[in-house]
């Protein structure tokens, strides 16, 4: 500010913002956010506003987030506020969306449709959640970015279960098993093999469901995870 650097004071904000987040205080990092934003768009600087936008995003998710789990309910079972809050999410999301569309910013465009994909899945909109994961996807792949890819089918699982099309969802889940193991990743293994049992069950195979729960069980075991 003394130097006058509206950029600078620009990206400080957006980093105050992020961090008061991440502390949980989720009001005053929409005004340091929202900050970012203004001072991006009076400078014309389309890349910062893509930015705030998604951080502004970013806030409204952990805010929602944090609030339904004080709340403790099922997706799609919310309280007026929590559902507000997610909806903000999904709103900044879009406006992100449609700038980075703007910017060629492919990598951007896969990190805006993964979160609206989870806000739509809170919100308990299973259809949308599974387009956007599916665009997700499509990106990840185009990027060879196997973790988020990795994330994008355990996502898809996890929409389809309350759509019940188990079916569908186990093949998800098995994609997922697959590139956690490729990973190395044994908590993402031990997941995808606890989600298998339970699709299984959801399923009435259960001989298959016990083969995925025990695979779960020897891997706790292995990570000591009680």
């Amino acid at each position: 500010r003394t130097i006058g650097d509206r950029i600078g004071e620009a990206k400080a904000s957006g980093n105050l913002g992020n961090t008061l987040k991440i502390l949980g205080q989720f009001d005053e990092a929409v005004v340091c956010c929202q900050r970012h934003l203004d001072i991006s768009q009076e400078q014309g600087d389309k890349v910062g506003e893509a930015r705030a936008l998604y951080n502004i995003g970013n806030v409204y998710h952990a805010k929602g987030k944090h609030l339904s789990w004080t709340m403790a309910q099922d997706p799609g079972y919310l309280p007026q506020e929590v559902k507000e809050t997610l909806q903000k999410a999904s709103e900044y999301y879009e406006r992100n969306l449609s700038l980075v569309k703007e910017l060629g910013d492919r990598a951007a465009q896969g990190r805006a449709y993964g979160n609206l994909g989870n806000t739509q899945y809170l919100l308990g909109n299973f259809s949308e959640a599974i387009a956007f994961h599916k665009e997700r996807l499509a990106i990840a792949k185009e990027f060879g970015d196997k973790a988020a890819e990795r994330r994008a089918y355990s996502n898809l699982g996890n929409a389809h279960i309350f759509l019940g099309r188990f079916d569908i969802s186990a093949e998800y889940y098995k994609k997922t098993l697959q590139l956690s193991r490729q990973l190395k990743d044994q908590a993402v293994e031990a997941q995808a093999c606890y989600s298998l049992g339970n699709t299984y069950t959801l399923l009435q195979d259960y001989e298959r469901a016990i083969e995925y729960h025990l695979k779960h069980l020897v891997i706790a075991q292995e990570l000591g995870d009680r």
